[in-house]
């Protein structure tokens, strides 16, 4: 007879929310949504600025991401009528309310990305789960 599965984990403690949880994580975990946020956390930018501060990014991948956060009011988009037109972004009141839990995440990457690399680099010589127990003990 099988045993009574355990479950656990955050999307147990609101189970009535789970997807809607999962869905914000998504959105606030992304990578590009971690670095447009930190970017913007100095005020606000013009998007060529934005661009140009946010290494690896493409313009469609930006312009995605500033419509997510300007839809889940993380960030305001203000259209300057000049010409050439200027476009400026900034974070809300909400958006700011995310730096604690951002720079905690960016400080941990730059704080553990050597010992990462390393742990890559171990696997690729011996396969992700073959030889973690030597891997690990020597990663410490």
């Amino acid at each position: 007879m099988a045993s009574a599965r355990q479950i656990s984990g955050p999307c147990q403690a609101w189970p009535e929310d789970s997807a809607f949880i999962r869905e914000v994580l998504d959105r606030i975990g992304d990578k590009w949504t971690v670095l447009t946020i930190s970017t913007l956390n100095a005020g606000s930018l013009r998007y060529s600025d934005l661009q140009a501060s946010i290494a690896g990014i493409s313009q469609r991948m930006l312009t995605q991401t500033l419509k997510h956060l300007e839809r889940d009011g993380l960030i305001t988009r203000t259209a300057y009528a000049e010409v050439p037109p200027r476009v400026e972004y900034a974070l809300t009141d909400l958006g700011r309310s995310l730096m604690d839990a951002v720079t905690t995440m960016v400080s941990w990457a730059a704080d553990h990305h050597s010992e990462i690399a390393g742990n890559r680099a171990a696997s690729e010589l011996t396969g992700v789960g073959r030889g973690k127990g030597a891997v690990s003990a020597s990663a410490g």
